[in-house]
């Protein structure tokens, strides 16, 4: 490391920065709770978890994990971006054989280029991090 030695990415100091906002830790992360208030940050860090959601999903993806086909019931606008990408809550009723008939709900950032409509078949990724849960893995047209 030294005094001319290469230091961090960009990219790296950028995720230490957003894993402190989002923990309310370090330096960045005590500024933006003191400044935020609660209901903000509660939102900031949905957001937060829906973006990390997604790099999760493209890792599992890559790794080649099966995907669970579902359609969609309602889908309603959260109010918040994501590098410009629409958050939103998702009402999904799963579909396939030995399916559950209850709808599942889910948060998650979709493309503005892609907003999935009621009716739309959409596909989902097991959650490593949740047993039972799901991800937003996309219409598969973009995979």
């Amino acid at each position: 490391m030294g005094l001319f030695g290469k230091g961090k990415s960009r990219e790296e100091k950028a995720a230490k920065i957003a894993e402190q906002v989002a923990g309310g830790k370090g330096f960045y992360g005590r500024m933006t709770r003191a400044t935020l208030g609660a209901e903000d940050y509660a939102k900031l860090q949905q957001s937060i978890g829906a973006y990390n959601s997604g790099a999760t999903v493209q890792q599992l993806l890559g790794m080649g994990v099966p995907t669970t086909t579902a359609v969609v019931v309602t889908i309603s606008d959260t109010g918040r971006l994501v590098n410009f990408d629409p958050v939103v809550d998702l009402v999904l009723q799963l579909t396939g054989a030995g399916a559950p008939t209850d709808p599942i709900t889910l948060q998650t950032i979709v493309s503005k280029l892609r907003i999935p409509r009621p009716g739309d078949q959409v596909l989902l990724i097991s959650d490593p991090a949740d047993p039972g849960g799901y991800l937003y893995a996309g219409d598969g047209a973009t995979q």
